[in-house]
């Protein structure tokens, strides 16, 4: 006997088109889905960065707008200016150290930023004399190349130590490179409220000589 028109199955030709046609709608919508995912990563890497990025000049603004003439010791007692600055390296003394747990010590902190492996990172240390460096905190990662200047009266300068008798400059530049043609350039004020006189000189005394720069006439 027949089977009516009604109880008829799929043909062979027809199951493998419709197979056919649902593993193309899988495939795409697996596309869609690892490309979302992929897009939702970059964007997660990007805003990381962002955020890294401005930890890091929020950080360096705090340290440099409190920067202060407070000369400090090394761990052999030598004695070294408040703000040593070379072409990738800085160390000052700033103020504002936060001391939530009132610990035994100064609201003074001696802070360090270098790179370090590709990474710019800042050291602090508990005390302003004779102490062993903290573990350094990883502050921007990609960083291919730094160099720090130094400003005071109008001229630039790659090293910065104190030498002509001035503790402080009046800003500091910062520019890094992190690869694929990406290089940042910022500027930061030292030492708010920060007059240039030497310690003691009375107010409104002249400034000592400005400090040769090292690359005269750069702006």
């Amino acid at each position: 006997m027949n089977r009516s028109q009604s109880e008829r199955g799929f043909t062979l030709v027809e199951v493998m088109v419709a197979l056919m046609i649902f593993g193309m709608i899988a495939a795409a919508g697996v596309a869609i889905l690892s490309f979302s995912i992929r897009a939702q990563a970059a964007t997660a890497t990007r805003l990381d960065d962002a955020s890294a990025l401005a930890r890091t000049v929020s950080a360096l603004s705090a340290d440099l707008a409190q920067a202060n003439t407070r000369a400090v010791r090394d761990e052999g007692g030598t004695l070294r200016p408040a703000f040593v600055g070379e072409a990738t390296t800085l160390e000052l003394v700033r103020g504002g150290w936060t001391n939530i747990d009132a610990a035994p010590r100064a609201g003074e902190q001696k802070v360090f930023w270098q790179i370090a492996d590709g990474t710019l990172v800042r050291i602090g240390y508990p005390h302003l004399d004779g102490a062993v460096a903290l573990p350094p905190t990883t502050m921007l990662a990609g960083v291919r190349s730094l160099r720090w200047r130094y400003r005071y009266a109008g001229a630039w300068s790659d090293r910065w130590d104190g030498a002509s008798g001035i503790p402080l400059p009046q800003a500091v530049e910062l520019t890094f490179d992190r690869g694929e043609r990406l290089s940042y350039r910022a500027m930061f004020l030292v030492g708010t409220g920060y007059s240039g006189t030497l310690p003691g000189s009375a107010p409104g005394a002249t400034p000592p000589p400005t400090p040769t720069p090292a690359n005269p006439g750069a702006n």
